[in-house]
């Protein structure tokens, strides 16, 4: 076989691997777990922001000229637009409503193909407009809102699919595949392994990290302390193990996620890593919207009944 054939196949191999990763159709099922507990997550934000509005979203304690101070050219306070700039201040507790509304009706899927894209035009809003207190929280709500924005995560477990199912011709229909779920879930899943490799890499220019000692000054600091961990001052070899398979688990998510045999230790790891971070640093929703974002690993016909679905279990996790 010639060189041109063989690189002909080798090519023909890598587009035909790289079509079925993006672009294999799925059905909604996980997307529409994410939808459901993405949406609940974000209209909680919006209800704790009505708490102190004026102060946060009216513009009271995060002024125009702080705002200004967060962005290094004009392009970037450009991009970073919020639609309350657009309002008379008369009509943003109105408009706050209506946002409010508009994430209900995307978290339990009502016309969902327009609230989706609404909802994700929120969440990026309010963040934009509360910069002094974003987190990640908001930057991992912006991401998955925005992936399921072009997805059709309506089509399982929502009011839109109950009302098609309402209709007698769609009463049979199984729940149809798209490529658009699977370039969808694809994206979130790429997206947070990027957000861990950097994250683990980051921790890497930290002395503490290196030393083993960083869990510590975590759960000492009085600042983000809502559980006493002192005790954990007697028990220093606890606090290295778990620093550095924080740093390991970080760092080779990218690659031990998409395996089958490590994937599930993977996603058994993220529940007492992001839970121990919500519960003992006061960081509660945080540490739930990043378990919420590693659902995107499991595949759909874990949420489905039929034993076709299961079937396919075995196949999808063999990819």
């Amino acid at each position: 076989m010639s060189n041109s054939m063989v690189t002909e196949s080798w090519l023909a191999d890598w587009g035909s691997g790289w079509n079925k990763f993006w672009f294999t159709s799925t059905t909604a099922d996980t997307l529409a777990i994410l939808r459901i507990l993405t949406g609940a997550i974000a209209l909680y934000t919006l209800l704790v922001w009505t708490c102190e509005f004026q102060g946060f979203i009216g513009g009271g304690l995060v002024s125009e000229e702080f705002r200004g101070l967060m962005f290094r050219t004009s392009l970037e306070s450009t991009l970073a637009w919020s639609h309350f700039d657009w309002l008379d201040a008369s009509l943003h507790m109105p408009v706050h409503i209506a946002g409010l509304v508009i994430l209900l009706l995307f978290t339990v899927g009502y016309q969902t193909r327009v609230t989706a894209v609404l909802s994700a035009l929120l969440v990026i809003s309010y963040a934009n407009r509360a910069m002094g207190a974003l987190f990640g929280l908001d930057q991992m709500l912006a991401m998955l809102t925005l992936y399921l924005a072009i997805s059709r995560c309506g089509d399982q477990y929502s009011v839109d699919c109950w009302l098609a199912k309402r209709n007698r011709s769609n009463a049979a229909r199984k729940p149809s595949a798209s490529w658009i779920n699977g370039v969808a879930t694809r994206l979130i899943q790429v997206h947070l392994c990027i957000v861990y490799l950097f994250a683990g890499l980051g921790k890497c220019q930290g002395d503490k990290w290196w030393d083993g000692e960083a869990i510590w000054g975590a759960v000492a600091n009085h600042e983000y302390q809502t559980v006493d961990m002192l005790w954990m001052s007697e028990q220093m070899w606890l606090v290295a193990v778990l620093t550095m398979l924080t740093l390991f688990w970080e760092i080779g998510y990218a690659a031990l996620i998409w395996p089958r045999l490590t994937r599930p230790v993977m996603l058994a790891l993220a529940v007492p890593m992001h839970l121990g971070i919500g519960i003992c640093l006061g960081m509660l929703e945080f540490g739930l919207i990043m378990l919420v974002a590693n659902i995107a690993f499991v595949p759909p016909a874990f949420f489905q009944n039929d034993s076709s679905a299961r079937d396919s279990l075995a196949r999808y996790t063999s990819t």
